[in-house]
C-alpha cells in the first residue's frame, strides 16, 4: 500500500490537485506494479505565511 505526501504552498485549484494526484497515483501504479485502489495520496497545503526559504517567508518574496 504505497502512500505518497505531497508538500505545497496554498492557492491551487481543485483541478491542478485532481490532475496531479492522478498523475502520481499513474506513475506509482507503472513503477511498482500495484494496484491503483492500494495507491494514497495526501497533499499538505501550507500557508505562504507559515513556510520560509533562505530565511524569508513566502509571502514574503516576489512572484515569478
Amino acid at each position: 500500500m504505497p502512500e505518497l505526501v505531497v508538500y505545497l504552498l496554498e492557492g491551487r485549484s481543485v483541478e491542478h490537485k485532481r490532475a496531479l494526484v492522478k498523475d502520481l497515483t499513474s506513475a506509482v501504479v507503472k513503477n511498482l506494479g500495484v494496484p491503483q485502489e492500494s495507491v494514497t495520496v495526501s497533499l499538505v497545503e501550507t500557508a505562504r505565511t507559515d513556510k520560509a526559504k533562505g530565511g524569508v517567508l513566502f509571502a514574503d518574496m516576489k512572484a515569478g
